[in-house]
C-alpha cells in the first residue's frame, strides 16, 4: 500500500475542486505550478480526458485506489494537488488494458509495471479465455453420435463471447433474433453451441452471407430436430428404467446419421451444379 501523501484527507481532497474541472493550483503555488504544466504535467481532469474514450468506466476514485495501491506515484504540488507525467498515464493505460482485456488481478498488473520499472520485459501474456472443447467428430469429418451425447458445462458471458467468436455486438444481436443463439435459460450465459454458430456465422459473413439469411439453416435445423422427436416419442414412453438412456442413445445415433446425410446431399448437389 503507498504511503499516504499530503492532501489525501477524503475530508478536503484538493482534487475533489480543481483537478476535476481542469484549473491549475492557483495562487497557492505560483509559478511552480506553472513551471510542472508546461512541463507536460497534468492534472487528473485531464488525464480522465485522455483515457475515457478507450476506458469509459475510468473514474477519479479509481486513479485514487490504483496511486494507493502504488501503480501509479504521481507527483504533488505543496498544496497537495496530483500532477501526473505522461509515464503516469501511459502506466494507466497499461493497467487498465491488463484489467479490461485479459482480467488481470491488481497484484499481477504491479508485478508487470514493476518489472517494467526495473528495465525487464513483462511476462507474454496468454489470452484469459475458456478452452473450448472439442466436438468428437466422424472419419468423414462430420460430428459423430458422441458429440450429440457430449454434455459440457461451459458458460460465457455476452462480452466473452463476442471476443472469442471475434463478433460484434450487433451481429449477436441479429443471430439471437434471428433464433441461431439462445442464452442458457435463466442464466443469460453461452454454451459451446453458441460459440460455434457465432464463430461460423462470422465466417460465413466473409462471403456475404448476414444473420438472416441464416434463418434457412434455422428452419431446416428445426424440421430435423421434429422429425428425430418423432421418431423416439415411443421409447420415451417406456416404462422400464432403461426407457430413457435407450432414447436417448437413439436420438445421438439418429441425429449424426441425418447430420451425415444432410451434408453428403449438399456436397452431391454442387457437384451436379
Amino acid at each position: 500500500m503507498a504511503t499516504a501523501l499530503p492532501g489525501t484527507d477524503r475530508g478536503g481532497d484538493p482534487d475533489e475542486h480543481d483537478d476535476r474541472t481542469g484549473h491549475h493550483d492557483g495562487h497557492h503555488d505560483g509559478h511552480h505550478d506553472g513551471h510542472r504544466a508546461a512541463a507536460g504535467r497534468m492534472n487528473i481532469g485531464q488525464v480522465l480526458d485522455l483515457l475515457r474514450a478507450d476506458f469509459p468506466a475510468i473514474s477519479i476514485p479509481k486513479i485514487r485506489y490504483w496511486e494507493e495501491e502504488g501503480l501509479i506515484r504521481p507527483e504533488r504540488t505543496p498544496s497537495g494537488y496530483r500532477k501526473f507525467s505522461t509515464a503516469d498515464v501511459d502506466r494507466l493505460r497499461y493497467a487498465l488494458t491488463m484489467q479490461r482485456d485479459h482480467y488481470l488481478p491488481l497484484k499481477v498488473i504491479a508485478e508487470h509495471l514493476d518489472a517494467i520499472d526495473r528495465g525487464l520485459e513483462p511476462p507474454p501474456i496468454e489470452p484469459v479465455v475458456p478452452v473450448v472443447p472439442q466436438v468428437a467428430l466422424s472419419g468423414d469429418g462430420t460430428p459423430s453420435a458422441a458429440s450429440f451425447a457430449r454434455r459440457d458445462q461451459l458458460r460465457l458471458s455476452r462480452r466473452e463471447l463476442l471476443k472469442i467468436a471475434e463478433i460484434d455486438d450487433e451481429v449477436l444481436t441479429q443471430l439471437e433474433q434471428f433464433g441461431l443463439i439462445v442464452p442458457r435459460t435463466g442464466t443469460g450465459h453461452y454454451d459451446t453451441d453458441a460459440l460455434v454458430i457465432a464463430r461460423t456465422a462470422r465466417e460465413l459473413a466473409e462471403f456475404g452471407l448476414e444473420p438472416r439469411h441464416l434463418r434457412a439453416f434455422r428452419a431446416a435445423a428445426d424440421r430435423e430436430v421434429g422429425l428425430v422427436e418423432q421418431v423416439v416419442a415411443p421409447l420415451r414412453g417406456g416404462r422400464d428404467a432403461g426407457a430413457r438412456a435407450r432414447a436417448d442413445e437413439a436420438v445421438n445415433e439418429i441425429a449424426a446419421l441425418s447430420v451425415r446425410l444432410h451434408a453428403t446431399l449438399v456436397k452431391a448437389g454442387l457437384k451436379r451444379g
